[in-house]
């Protein structure tokens, strides 16, 4: 099975917020600020729309073959424009069942707007049935489709006042949650310049979704117990088998240590 559960990260698109808004002159943190107080005057809140989201790291757990594999696209340096290639690439090369958390209200429609700024090709992504038939009735698109499954959308009836936190679901499975670090404190952490903590936080969200996914593989039927506990020693081990000490770190929160 090819099976890609997908994250991102995101802080304010200070350039977007510059031409938009005239903030020329204000550094990074000064225009993320005014960005975010202008959505405040505006809706109540800061929390910036999905046009003005920058992505700053793309996670990626993967499931396929025998193997299973986390981490996060390109490398540090790696512009934005190349983590979203990489990620449609994955599905141009691949055509996995995409799974996420919140993916459709949030990550999806952000990676549509940052991809349509920098002109990125998707053409497996966008697909509907025009080119290949099969994906006529079940594409990426769809709300009610599978070949991306949204966990939060679908466990909550696709009711958005059912909708749950990955965090508090994942603790309740027993699973490690947020271990510290949180969406709010990405902003703040960018500009302390620690990017590696941003991406080493992200690859755990996919970790929880992943694991997430997988009880809910069992609940639909398509793992027994037997197949589900297989499923969870392969992440377990290829955790313990890293050199990362976030993913070790994972592992023995898992494990209960």
């Amino acid at each position: 099975m090819n099976v890609m559960v997908f994250d991102i990260e995101t802080i304010p698109d200070v350039a977007g917020g510059r031409r938009l808004y005239g903030l020329e002159g204000l550094d990074d943190a000064e225009a993320g600020k005014a960005m975010q107080r202008l959505r405040q005057q505006k809706v109540g809140h800061e929390f910036l729309p999905h046009h003005l989201q920058r992505i700053v790291a793309i996670s990626i757990a993967f499931r396929h073959g025998k193997g299973f594999r986390v981490w996060s696209l390109g490398d540090e340096q790696a512009p934005e424009a190349e983590l979203l290639q990489r990620f449609f690439d994955g599905i141009e090369r691949f055509t996995p069942t995409l799974v996420s958390w919140n993916g459709s209200g949030f990550d999806l429609p952000v990676i549509h707007y940052r991809a349509l700024l920098y002109g990125v090709s998707a053409p497996r992504y966008w697909e509907v049935g025009d080119e290949d038939r099969e994906f006529r009735y079940n594409n990426y698109l769809g709300r009610f489709h599978w070949r991306h499954l949204d966990l939060m959308d679908v466990l909550g009836g696709y009711q958005a006042r059912a909708a749950a936190p990955l965090d508090e679901v994942a603790t309740l499975l027993g699973l490690p949650g947020k271990m510290g670090m949180s969406g709010e404190r990405v902003w703040e952490t960018w500009l302390a310049g620690d990017l590696a903590a941003i991406r080493h936080y992200c690859e755990t969200d996919v970790l929880n979704t992943y694991l997430v996914y997988l009880r809910f593989e069992q609940l639909r039927g398509r793992l027994s117990e037997a197949a589900y506990q297989a499923e969870c020693d392969l992440v377990l081990e290829t955790l313990l088998a890293s050199d990362q000490p976030h993913l070790l770190d994972f592992a023995e929160a898992w494990r209960g240590e």
